[in-house]
């Protein structure tokens, strides 16, 4: 029997020729990741084991984005540990107020994730990595401080799931909607420990940023990763910005898969999760006289410039409804510079909305847009338990851009039509 993708990467990483689901392995990484809020942990667990120096620093990546620009002095306190960490061990990829950007969109930006990789993170959505064909997950601060010593880290061989999408999706519809159509069909448990794979004709026809959305929340299924076959798509996001070799993996045609789903996406309208799993989803159609008080449009999962310009087709000449607070995130500053260019910061001001430099703040209910209690929110984030966004009685709804601007516009969530019209979308995606 063949190997898939994920099990491609992880025996090539553990130098052998095959492995299986259910085994144990050690394998090499390519990159080791830590932010703001989990890498003070494991600079702490490092320094407590004895250790001097780090495996590689090139293969070292520290992002302050979760709390930053600094919220209080507790995360002032946790950035500057990482600052003097990265200044001691010589690590050149720190990124910063300033440059930094949210560490999902920011690492594949900087070409530091390329296909094959073996990739760890200490946030759970390092998974969105997978779009690129890489083998990417979420550990905890401990493996980090593991991995920075050793450059190692201990897997167990996922099974994988293959989910197979064709037919063409509304106008209105992209990454954000599959993978909550996904989600809400599997269940939050439904590819427990799994590696997703993603295929067919609908996600060949996708861009990038769609694929960074759906790997990004596969973790909201369970999933180990998520991940994406490399296709020409991929290699062209991929070439301009590599600094290094890469190779990319395909799955066996007689590879073993624990199930398949096949989805026929054709004509679906864009999805809502309501409150408070990603799994509660349905049609926009079907969300009825929900009034809200409290628009994002950003995060790791959308807040690249295809989900700006989305947004920015809808805002474009209108207003946000008197009552709701709209903010907007670019994830990273060369996002943030090129919708400046773009002129869709204007649009965005001149509908009413407050722009905001890169942050992960409100997707985790760290500051900068946190709900009081019985407020209401839409979204374009990846988790709405209970909680997340501030007040455990504030609610979240998560939809795509289109969605979450047309909401902000009306007052309550509804379909971009109602908004916008039945013209084609012009955003690209």
């Amino acid at each position: 029997m063949g190997m898939t993708i994920a099990e491609k990467i992880l025996a090539a990483h553990c130098g052998r020729e095959e492995i299986r689901p259910g085994e144990i392995v050690m394998a090499c990484l390519d990159l080791a990741l830590g932010n703001d809020v989990t890498a003070p942990l494991a600079i702490e667990e490092f320094k407590r084991s004895g250790a001097r120096k780090v495996f590689d620093p090139n293969r070292i990546v520290l992002v302050c984005d979760h709390f930053t620009p600094n919220k209080d002095i507790r995360s002032a306190q946790q950035c500057q540990a990482i600052r003097n960490f990265a200044r001691e061990e010589g690590i050149d990829n720190f990124f910063d107020v300033g440059e930094m950007g949210i560490e999902h969109a920011l690492l594949p930006e900087k070409g530091l994730v390329l296909p094959g990789d073996l990739v760890i993170g200490a946030d759970s959505h390092t998974c969105t990595y997978g779009a690129l064909g890489a083998f990417a997950t979420g550990v905890g601060s401990t493996d980090l401080a593991g991995a920075m010593l050793s450059g190692q880290a201990w897997f167990k061989v996922p099974v994988s799931i293959l989910f197979h999408y064709h037919g063409r999706p509304g106008r209105w519809t992209g990454g954000k909607d599959l993978i909550l159509y996904t989600i809400g069909r599997i269940g939050v448990s439904g590819a427990l420990y799994a590696a997703m794979e993603f295929s067919g004709p609908a996600i060949s026809a996708l861009p990038m940023a769609d694929r960074f959305t759906m790997a990004n929340m596969a973790i909201e299924a369970g999933a180990k990763t998520g991940i994406f076959p490399v296709d020409e798509v991929v290699e062209e996001y991929v070439q301009s910005r590599a600094r290094r070799p890469w190779k990319a993996y395909s799955s066996d045609a007689d590879a073993g898969y624990a199930k398949r789903h096949d989805f026929n996406i054709d004509g679906m309208e864009p999805q809502v999760a309501l409150p408070s799993l990603p799994s509660n989803v349905k049609p926009v159609s079907e969300v009825k006289n929900v009034k809200i008080d409290q628009v994002v449009i950003g995060s790791c999962t959308n807040g690249r410039l295809e989900d700006l310009r989305a947004a920015a087709e809808v805002f474009k000449g209108k207003k946000v409804a008197k009552g709701v607070r709209t903010i907007i995130f670019p994830a990273t500053q060369r996002i943030y510079l090129d919708a400046v260019r773009e002129g869709l910061i204007e649009v965005f001001i001149e509908a009413g909305a407050a722009v905001s430099t890169p942050t992960c703040g409100p997707c985790l209910g760290g500051h900068m847009g946190i709900l009081a209690e019985g407020e209401k929110a839409v979204a374009t984030t990846n988790r709405n338990f209970v909680g997340r966004m501030g007040h455990p009685r504030s609610q979240v709804f998560l939809a795509g851009p289109y969605v979450a601007a047309a909401s902000a516009v009306a007052g309550e969530i509804v379909h971009p039509e109602k908004i916008v019209g039945k013209t084609r979308a012009k955003s690209g995606r």
